[in-house]
């Protein structure tokens, strides 16, 4: 076996184990992103109300 195809076949493994690894990663960044989500949009119903009375107090206080 040469050296360039030594060379070629160790990329070659090489790019299978990062494809492997990376393939593991995608779930857990996306269940990442889905809970946050979650998290945000629980957190915006239970404090929209205050949120919004602290909105019209300041335009109020503005437009005085």
């Amino acid at each position: 076996m040469s050296h360039e195809e030594r060379i070629a076949q160790h990329t070659a493994r090489a790019a299978a184990c990062i494809r492997e690894e990376e393939r593991g990663d995608v779930p857990g960044w996306v269940m990442i992103t889905l809970m946050s989500a979650v998290l945000v949009a629980g957190l915006l119903a239970i404090a929209q109300p205050a949120l919004q009375g602290l909105f019209n107090d300041a335009i109020n206080q503005v437009s005085r």
